[in-house]
Formats: structure tokens, C-alpha cells, sequence
């Protein structure tokens, strides 16, 4: 009888597991369908998106165009050079466009990828002498922002903007102390006495210092200079005006870093003369903004909406 018992206890707990296992199936078979619609709900949005912001920026008539730079400033962000100077090519070349404004909100970056789209503006000016070009500062237009407004004809920023910052800098640690008291060795092989050079677990060389402050004055000369090309006689003579000091964009319009206070929808209607205003920035490509936003937006959002298994 014991073995009976034991026998139909035995089947009971094969037929509920099947049961669990089979209704564990059935949850992850709706779970895997519902990432999937997730999915395909986000790959529809972002086309319908393009389509619509490409029939917005179809420009077939008088227009102002707008090229945004936004953030760092850098090879590989939204700001790189690439980026900012396709967009400014194809607002120069539209027959449509009257003007064009460069939208600047940016603390810098870059030197390098500064200097391109500072150059590419002059060139561009040059080929283009009846279409000008505005700069208008948002929040902050400082270091490498401000070294590609003023490649601009004039420019534009709200009494509250933050501007100027025209110096260079370069960031160390040293970890020389630290290491002694935690008993730490340093064992570095080079082949060049100053291939280690800034090495934040070497004590500092006096030499090596000297070297790079006068790698810092070269590139801050260069700034200087692109500066006073760009601005001319419309630059005051202020006491630290070139030692990476920041301004309020009131400030900027009295010591010449700054033309006058006004916005791009300002600049649009009563400089430039062309109310509408057409968005000619390059956007990150669909593959780009479909891994960024299926990476977040979709996992935040199932997880929102669905109880996932969990070890207890």
C-alpha cells in the first residue's frame, strides 16, 4: 500500500511540474513576442520619424538654414567636424537658403576638430559671399565653441550665455605618495627616455612640465590668432581676455566677443530677413539611434510593463 501511495505521489509530482514547466513556456513564449513587437514598434517609429523630419526639412523655398553644435566637440560625438561641416555644405549649396546660422551649445573639446570646422567656415564664406553666416550662442559658447563662432560674421547670444574661455588646458594625477604608503612597485619598460611622459605613477619632471606648457602655448597661440582673425578691431582691450576667463553674454557684447543679443528665430526674421527656418544638422544614421534606443528605451520599457522570472 506504502509503495502504491508512493508510486501515485510520485506521478501527481510529474504531472504538476509538467504543468509549471509547460505554463513557464507559455509566459517566456508571450515574453519573446512581446520584445519582438517592442522591436518592430521602435524600427516603425524611427522610420516614420525620418520620414517626417525629412518632409519638415524639404527646403523648396526661402529659407533660414539652421546647423546646430551641441555638446562636445569631438571625432567621435554628435559635434564632431564631420558632422557640423556636412551640415553647413549642404546649407550653403540649397539655391533656397538666404542665411545660415550655426546654433553653438557647447563648454569645447576638441582643438583639433575645432580648428577643421573653423576652417570650413571661412571657406565656405569665401565661396559664398552673398549667403552669410551667423553664429548664435545658447547656454554656453565657451573654448572650442567660441573658437568656431568666430569664424562667424557675427555673433549672436543671450544676456545670460556663458562665453570666451580662451585657453588650453591638459588634466594629470599623481599617484606617487599613494603608492608608497600602500607598498605599490611601479614597473614601466620603455624604449625612448619620455615615452612615459605625464605618467601619473612617476614623480614629476620638471622638464617634461616645461616641454608640455610649451605644447599648451602653441595651441593656445593658435587660438588666440584664429580669434583676432575672426573678430578684428571689434575685440577690447581687457585684462585677461585671452587666460580662459568666462563672460555673460552682456559682458561678451562690451568687450567685443559678442555682436548682439539675440536669438536664431531673431536672427532668422529681422537679420537675415527669412522667418523660416530649416534644420540642415546630420542626425546620427537609423542603425545609430535604432541600437541607442532599442538598448534603453525598449528594456526600460518592458521592464516596466513585465514581471521577469527572478531567482529567490
Amino acid at each position: 500500500m506504502n509503495n502504491e501511495i508512493s508510486s501515485q505521489d510520485v506521478l501527481e509530482k510529474i504531472v504538476t511540474e509538467g504543468l509549471k514547466e509547460q505554463r513557464r513556456s507559455r509566459r517566456w513564449g508571450i515574453f519573446f513576442k512581446l520584445l519582438t513587437f517592442a522591436y518592430l514598434f521602435i524600427i516603425l517609429a524611427l522610420i516614420l520619424q525620418d520620414t517626417d523630419s525629412s518632409l519638415a526639412n524639404a527646403p523648396g523655398s526661402k529659407h533660414t538654414a539652421l546647423v546646430e553644435l551641441k555638446g562636445v566637440i569631438a571625432s567621435d560625438a554628435d559635434a564632431s567636424a564631420d558632422r557640423v561641416i556636412s551640415g553647413l555644405r549642404k546649407a550653403f549649396k540649397n539655391k533656397h537658403s538666404v542665411g545660415v546660422i550655426l546654433r553653438i551649445n557647447s563648454p569645447g573639446g576638441s582643438p583639433v576638430q575645432s580648428g577643421y570646422i573653423y576652417d570650413e567656415i571661412l571657406r565656405l564664406r569665401e565661396k559664398y559671399p552673398k549667403k552669410p553666416l551667423y553664429a548664435v550662442i545658447a547656454d554656453i559658447g565657451a573654448s572650442g565653441g567660441y573658437y568656431v563662432a568666430a569664424a562667424a560674421e557675427k555673433i549672436y547670444a543671450d544676456q545670460a550665455s556663458m562665453v570666451g574661455s580662451i585657453g588650453v588646458r591638459m588634466d594629470n594625477f599623481g599617484f606617487v605618495e599613494a603608492m608608497k604608503k600602500l607598498g605599490i612597485e611601479r614597473r614601466t619598460i620603455t624604449a625612448g627616455k619620455n615615452k612615459a611622459l605625464l605618467d601619473p605613477f612617476a614623480p614629476e619632471d620638471p622638464a617634461i612640465v616645461e616641454h608640455m606648457k610649451g605644447l599648451l602655448a602653441n595651441v593656445h597661440n593658435q587660438f588666440i590668432n584664429a580669434v583676432k582673425q575672426g573678430r578684428g578691431d571689434r575685440l577690447k582691450e581687457v585684462d585677461g581676455l585671452f587666460s580662459g576667463l568666462i563672460w555673460t553674454g552682456d559682458q561678451a557684447v562690451e568687450i567685443g566677443l559678442v555682436d548682439e543679443l539675440g536669438s536664431s528665430s531673431y536672427v532668422a526674421r529681422d537679420v537675415i530677413g527669412a522667418e523660416e527656418i530649416v534644420d540642415y544638422t546630420v542626425q546620427p544614421d537609423f542603425f545609430e539611434r535604432f541600437s541607442e534606443k532599442v538598448g534603453t528605451q525598449a528594456a526600460q520599457a518592458m521592464a516596466e510593463k513585465l514581471t521577469l522570472p527572478q531567482l529567490k
